[in-house]
């Protein structure tokens, strides 16, 4: 965590921790599979999850009342069930349905490297080639740019009005021809929800 705490405190973009309590960073951990060592596993189990840009982007950690999410169970590790998202480990997500993850073959064969669902693409994109690095951009990178066209005036008042396990829904579907995002309508919807319609439900009547 000592080296995780050394980019932060040399981050570029608002960046705040989420207090954790030891009984659910123990268990991300253990869940992991990881160890202290790594940046993952020190985030799992130091903090309830990491909030960047104000909120905009969620890093998952072992979850907290702002982000009531685990970075275990929102992938559904537990043994018994089938995970979430089978050959990636979800990390992160935005507050326009966009989804961070670790590819683990689901995603070619750029194994470790993470990839971001976009909602106005509707397909996995490359952004950095380890979890380590994409902690790093996040905190330095630019935001700004890469959210092109994905944020509207006052988001920054808007996202701090919004749960953790929540994101806008935007109507029309951002993927879709239609006005700026700021003249669409946006409505905060649980993350699951989105997650579902952004990966299974709108590329499957695309490609119908």
């Amino acid at each position: 965590m000592a080296v995780v705490r050394e980019w932060l405190a040399s981050a570029s973009n608002p960046i705040e921790l989420l207090d954790v309590s030891r009984a659910a960073g123990d268990r991300s951990l253990l869940w992991l599979q990881v160890t202290t060592r790594s940046p993952m596993g020190a985030l799992a189990h130091e903090t309830g999850g990491v909030l960047v840009d104000d909120g905009w982007v969620r890093v998952l950690g072992s979850g907290h009342e702002r982000l009531p999410r685990a970075i275990d169970t929102w992938n559904v590790l537990d043994a018994g069930r089938a995970p979430r998202a089978p050959g990636m480990l979800l990390v992160g997500d935005d507050a326009v349905g966009g989804f961070f993850a670790v590819n683990g073959g689901a995603i070619g064969d750029q194994l470790g490297h993470v990839f971001y669902f976009a909602p106005d693409e509707l397909a996995w994109t490359p952004v950095t080639e380890s979890y380590s690095e994409w902690l790093c951009w996040l905190m330095s990178g630019d935001l700004e740019r890469f959210y092109d066209g994905l944020r509207w005036p006052g988001w920054r008042d808007d996202v701090a009005r919004l749960g953790g396990d929540r994101a806008f829904s935007v109507c029309p579907p951002l993927w879709a021809e239609g006005p700026a995002i700021g003249e669409r309508s946006r409505e905060p919807v649980p993350i699951d929800e989105l997650w579902m319609l952004h990966t299974v439900e709108f590329p499957k009547q695309l490609s119908r």
